[in-house]
């Protein structure tokens, strides 16, 4: 919706001190993305909300319609401060700042960049569950469909720890080419 990775100095008459500007994500009232949006942009706060277009059927058309790619999130680039977070709050539907006691967590500015080269490419993608290393996972499909076991990552490749407890033995697989899900 707006311009990506720009770092604007905060209204509201607030003192800018040089701090950067950073990206958080913000929780907001289901279906009230674009609004939102919308609303902190004429309060003068940079914001992306990442869209996709889907084709939705009814029983008498078919229409091309926008929704987000995170549903009930945006995100907006702001200096820290309490009265950016007020703002931003105090905006329709906006409900809390994603982190810590709601005062939002930093997100790196090269994975809101990522996610906008995505959009930008066309390319087909589809949503996936969100995995860490340590979490019990399961494989789905091919040979080994319905093996648990825990994420683990090593030398920057992605493996499942199969663990017999009783004995204190662990086997490992490497998961490239196969399709995980969280247990």
């Amino acid at each position: 919706m707006s311009s990506l990775g720009q770092i604007v100095e905060p209204s509201l008459g607030a003192p800018y001190l040089g701090e950067q500007a950073q990206w958080y994500a913000v929780h907001i009232r289901p279906k009230h993305e674009k609004r939102t949006a919308w609303e902190l942009e004429r309060k003068g706060i940079v914001t992306f909300l990442p869209l996709v277009t889907e084709t939705h059927r009814w029983s008498d058309r078919r229409k091309k319609i926008e929704l987000p790619l995170f549903s009930c999130y945006l995100f907006v680039n702001i200096v820290p401060s309490a009265e950016m977070r007020v703002s931003v709050l105090s905006t329709g539907g906006a409900l809390h700042f994603v982190g810590a006691h709601n005062q939002g967590d930093p997100i790196p500015e090269s994975q809101i960049e990522q996610i906008h080269t995505l959009l930008a490419s066309k390319v087909p993608f589809s949503a996936h569950p969100f995995l860490k290393v340590g979490q019990r996972v399961r494989i789905r499909g091919g040979c080994l469909e319905g093996l648990e076991g825990v994420l683990s990552a090593q030398n920057g490749v992605n493996r499942l720890v199969v663990t017999v407890d009783g004995i204190q033995r662990a086997l490992s697989i490497c998961l490239e080419g196969y399709d995980v899900e969280p247990v």
